[in-house]
């Protein structure tokens, strides 16, 4: 009696994480009839200034950025970038105290952590245990992974991932969340790491050919949203994004194992928390 072939394992690829992001949606209630003088909106702006930005002037303490957004089933996306969780909850709760947010109303919100995936690393990792005898998680593959992974983190390429800065004169903005597919006979999740490898490093080609035109920041949900990544877009061109996500949606990876959430598209508020207090003043005049 032959036994079955064994299947390979899927192993998770290792991650690098950085800040911490929360994208806040909001609609305005254009019904409402909240009333208040011009000075007392002034200096409670100015508040709310202080509390989201004006805190972290230093890049590597975070940022916070509003966006008008248009064709779409809200009017406003606030985006918070912060070292640590309970940051992220400082910036969140001074938002809502925003004057502007008496007239408004949370739509939604995606809570996750900037992520590098060391897919083609892993691979390696796990083809080298394998050569050896060993096996993925023990004593040599820790330290190799240790030492590697720190390497990884120490380029500017990954720190741009993990410490994104507002790109320059990128005025447009895209966000949305997605998955990979779970389902039965095309799981994401049951392939081999090698495969797994070899299909992202095929969509990062896709990516590299926007390179200048567009900016990505990728972020990591699984464990905290029901989705389990959010892309975060900027770009020049707002047609950019159309051709960007068209090029990858043919891409093995995304054609056979993703699956999309809403599109949010805008434009950066140059002035901020100032700007979102007219933009509410005038929806609602």
């Amino acid at each position: 009696m032959t036994s079955e072939p064994s299947q390979p394992v899927a192993y998770p690829p290792e991650t690098l994480e950085g800040w911490y992001a929360l994208h806040q949606i909001f609609t305005i209630d254009r019904d409402c009839t909240v009333a208040h003088s011009g000075a007392t909106v002034s200096s409670r702006v100015q508040s709310g200034v202080t509390a989201t930005q004006g805190n972290f002037p230093r890049p590597e303490k975070g940022w916070t950025a509003f966006v008008r957004l248009i064709g779409s089933s809200a009017d406003v996306m606030v985006m918070h970038f912060r070292p640590t969780l309970e940051e992220i909850g400082d910036a969140q709760a001074a938002t809502l105290k925003l004057p502007a947010m008496q007239r408004m109303r949370l739509a939604y919100s995606f809570l996750s952590v900037t992520e590098a995936g060391l897919y083609h690393l892993s691979a390696k990792l796990s083809r080298e245990a394998a050569e050896r005898g060993g096996s993925v998680g023990d004593e040599t593959y820790v330290k190799e992974l240790a030492t590697r992974a720190a390497a990884e983190r120490d380029t500017a390429h990954v720190q741009r991932r993990l410490y994104p800065p507002i790109p320059d004169a990128m005025p447009y903005v895209c966000f949305y969340p997605m998955d990979k597919t779970r389902d039965a006979g095309q799981n994401w999740y049951t392939l081999t790491l090698d495969e797994r490898s070899r299909l992202m490093w095929a969509h990062g080609l896709t990516g590299r050919r926007y390179a200048g035109r567009v900016v990505q920041i990728i972020t990591g949900a699984i464990g905290f949203d029901a989705w389990e990544w959010g892309v975060t877009l900027f770009a020049k061109n707002p047609l950019d994004f159309k051709k960007l996500v068209t090029d990858m949606r043919f891409d093995e990876v995304s054609a056979k194992y993703a699956a999309f959430g809403d599109f949010y598209v805008g434009t950066l508020m140059n002035d901020g928390a100032a700007g979102l207090d007219q933009l509410v003043e005038t929806a609602t005049a």
